[in-house]
């Protein structure tokens, strides 16, 4: 967890500068509409497509905390709330990430909430409706929401490999953002604009993401997200032929099947004669 400093609990969390972030529709006022009314908000989408950047930049547009937990099945209610800790002077309490944010107003992030265990997700269920509060059982607290408190998650209904998805009872507490790939001209500002390369290459690489995405048609999970774009793009600024840095980049993490991956590598080859 980041350190704090006195008097600012929330110090190791703070943005120290602005995330590059492009607008693609109007997901930046609908957030800020949720954030005014304290209404939860869930990002949906496929991987890589901007969400977490998406809401680094909010909370830097909004001047707040991001406290930030990238969920998986191991994650329990007491990570979340907080539990008591055993020390030279005795025992005391340490509020987890989502009561830290609770408490003193931050933006609470939830990635790929899908992968938490059922008993997390319910200890968010009091934070994400009308009451605002999260029990914090173990200390017989129960923790109102700082008026600045919000709550972010996300996850990608398109993943299907893990037969798992959200319950309604979860879902419908949440106002939902749904995110996608951005428009070819828009990716191409973003690969360049992450990444220091000029346009054209920039371009090129979301051609061939673009190529990549097709494939989910014949047995591809998901194809070129646009950070494995923007990976690309950086080892070749960091001196890697094109070619090689989107068979490092691109290909080798889309795919474990030989065939799929020779598809893959003739792709590269064929945007990067």
């Amino acid at each position: 967890m980041p350190s704090t400093v006195e008097g600012d609990p929330l110090a190791g969390w703070r943005l120290a500068q602005a995330p590059f972030y492009r607008p693609v529709a109007g997901e930046v006022r609908a957030f800020e509409a949720a954030a005014a009314a304290r209404l939860p908000v869930l990002l949906t989408g496929p991987t890589g497509c901007g969400k977490t950047r998406f809401v680094e930049h909010m909370a830097w547009r909004l001047g707040r905390p991001l406290v930030t937990l990238a969920c998986h099945e191991d994650l329990t209610a007491g990570d979340l709330a907080g539990r008591w800790l055993l020390d030279a002077d005795g025992t005391r309490w340490q509020d987890g990430p989502l009561a830290l944010a609770a408490r003193h107003g931050a933006i609470c992030y939830l990635d790929e909430l899908v992968e938490a265990r059922s008993d997390a997700l319910v200890v968010i269920h009091p934070l994400a409706d009308s009451r605002r509060v999260l029990p914090l059982e173990r200390r017989g607290e129960l923790l109102q929401a700082h008026p600045d408190f919000l709550l972010v998650a996300s996850y990608n209904p398109g993943y299907r490999g893990l037969h798992k998805a959200l319950k309604p009872s979860t879902r419908q507490r949440f106002t939902t953002l749904a995110f996608g790939y951005p428009d070819p001209d828009t990716e191409t500002a973003i690969v360049a604009g992450e990444s220091g390369v000029d346009p054209l290459l920039a371009g090129r690489l979301v051609a061939l993401g673009l190529r990549t995405r097709r494939l989910q048609a014949d047995g591809l999970e998901e194809g070129a997200s646009t950070r494995l774009l923007v990976h690309a793009a950086r080892l070749v600024q960091a001196g890697l032929p094109a070619r090689a840095a989107c068979l490092q980049a691109v290909a080798a993490p889309l795919a474990d099947d030989p065939d799929l991956q020779a598809v893959l590598a003739d792709l590269v080859h064929a945007a990067f004669e």
